[in-house]
């Protein structure tokens, strides 16, 4: 929320990307940015992946956009994510409009019954 309190809206996603990045490290999280996914089709590697802005403690995926307004798409690019990453808990953080949009997700393994 403080790098939206500073800058507001109508900067383009980098821009918060690299406020973020800075904020997390004054703060003492400890994240990657722009975290590379590799994706696999049947086993085989594919060429394409999927590219997180960051990857917090270890375990949180968090994805920045700055558009008028999310959609559904946005949401299941977290999702995506978390589903090639095995990270559990995912966050999406939309700095383009007046208020912080932020949006949680949560994605549980499923447990197979015997």
């Amino acid at each position: 929320m403080e790098v939206h309190r500073q800058l507001g809206c109508g900067f383009l996603e980098p821009v918060y990307q690299e406020a973020l990045a800075s904020e997390f490290t004054n703060r003492d999280i400890p994240f990657i940015r722009e975290v590379k996914m590799p994706l696999a089709y049947k086993a085989q590697p594919l060429h394409t992946g999927y590219c997180a802005d960051f990857v917090c403690f270890n375990s949180v995926v968090v994805e920045l956009k700055a558009l008028a307004r999310l959609s559904g798409t946005e949401e299941a690019q977290v999702i995506n994510y978390l589903k090639a990453t095995g990270h559990e808990v995912g966050l999406l953080l939309n700095f383009g409009t007046r208020s912080l949009e932020h949006r949680r997700f949560v994605l549980t393994k499923s447990v197979k019954s015997v």
